[in-house]
């Protein structure tokens, strides 16, 4: 290994490798069934390949325009359109990113200012904190109540001030699962009114909302709509976290801003992948029946655990679900959470990694986006102990 010449002052001293490497490393040097990092095990569907190679083969393998190829965007905004009755115009207010992630560094970069506070929810999704600090932001942490994990308003009032320039919200929440309410974005609209604060609203398990909930998205409410970008993922929808393609929703003049960071920190997103998407979409039960595919996976991964000594938490949405071990072991979670991939042969990941203080509710978090026959195999474990 090359020695670096000069002394180097790193910027973030704090931050290490993300929980999901560390315990997707683990799984994998402990042969361990991988319930940790949230992705499926099994295939999207051939029709979606079969597009996208078409494209290729067509000749589309060039740059596409800045904001994404109009095709996709154009089905974008008539999924917005159907199922939040809100208008987003196909020029200026809809890109395509390379993921949800770069799409919310991004929106960060391009509006948070030096010295600009940020309020998230604890626990908190660990992309967001360090695209705050990197741009000179400063997070400010509300802290969602346990066990159901749901806001607090009153609190949330008392961290707005003078310098709150965004809030960031994730519903379906990881890690957690929970929902925002129609009367949640109320009263955040309530709260902010008045104000130049912006929201920026994580959304990529929109189609995974279960037990007949709708979700509410920024998009379907026009006051927060006209001030919020909404960030998805089609990696999340259609079961292709590796092709890393989202995009995002915002006012034009929002939208412009957002454009001036994406256009230098990736410019254009995979040609081919862009058109394949945009064909698929066409079918739109492929997504509106998401919630009921991830439904069953959930009611079966909770099968395999009756009878353990694991302790459900409640799960409205995403393929993640929450457990209490207290009857298990008095370990702290990350503690517990190697001791399970190591002895138990089963990864998950810690919920303490989600707080900025590690607080620990000695939970930890399961993805159920397997194959029945993985979730089977894990449960067989997770009884054992």
């Amino acid at each position: 290994m090359l020695p670096f010449p000069v002394p180097l002052i790193s910027k973030f001293p704090s931050i290490g490798t993300t929980i999901f490497t560390v315990m997707s490393k683990l799984a994998a040097d402990c042969e361990a069934i991988n319930l940790s990092q949230g992705f499926p095990d099994f295939q999207a569907e051939a029709e979606l390949f079969e597009a996208t190679a078409r494209a290729m083969r067509e000749g589309h393998n060039q740059y596409p325009p800045m904001a994404g190829v109009v095709e996709l965007r154009r089905a974008i905004a008539a999924k917005v359109m159907a199922l939040y009755g809100q208008p987003y115009d196909l020029d200026h207010e809809i890109t395509v990113t390379a993921g949800a992630t770069q799409a919310i560094f991004t929106a960060i970069a391009a509006l948070v200012r030096h010295g600009d506070e940020v309020i998230v929810f604890e626990p908190v999704y660990d992309s967001y904190v360090p695209a705050i600090e990197a741009v000179g932001g400063k997070a400010v942490y509300a802290r969602l109540v346990f066990p159901d994990y749901r806001p607090d308003w009153r609190a949330v009032r008392s961290l707005l001030g003078p310098r709150t320039r965004m809030i960031i919200i994730n519903s379906p929440h990881n890690p957690s699962g929970a929902l925002l309410t129609a009367d949640d974005l109320a009263t955040l609209a309530e709260l902010i009114r008045g104000t130049d604060v912006v929201v920026l609203s994580d959304e990529v398990y929109e189609h995974i909302v279960f037990d007949g909930a709708a979700h509410q998205s920024v998009a379907s409410h026009p006051e927060l709509a006209a001030r919020s970008l909404v960030v998805s993922s089609f990696g999340k929808t259609y079961h292709i976290t590796g092709w890393k393609v989202g995009y995002v929703l915002a006012a034009a003049d929002l939208m412009a801003e957002f454009r001036k960071v994406h256009q230098f920190n990736v410019f254009t997103v995979n040609t081919p992948c862009q058109l394949g998407l945009a064909a698929y979409m066409r079918d739109a039960g492929r997504y509106l029946g998401l919630a009921r595919f991830y439904e069953d996976k959930r009611a079966f991964f909770a099968e395999q655990l009756r009878g353990s000594r694991f302790e459900l938490l409640p799960c409205r949405g995403t393929y993640f679900q929450l457990a209490r071990y207290d009857a298990i072991a008095d370990l702290p979670d990350k503690e517990f959470a190697c001791w399970l991939t190591r002895e138990a042969g089963v990864a998950a990941i810690p919920v303490s990694a989600f707080y900025a203080d590690s607080h620990d509710d000695r939970v930890i978090r399961f993805c159920f986006a397997k194959r029945e026959a993985t979730l089977a195999a894990a449960g067989e474990r997770l009884r054992a102990l």
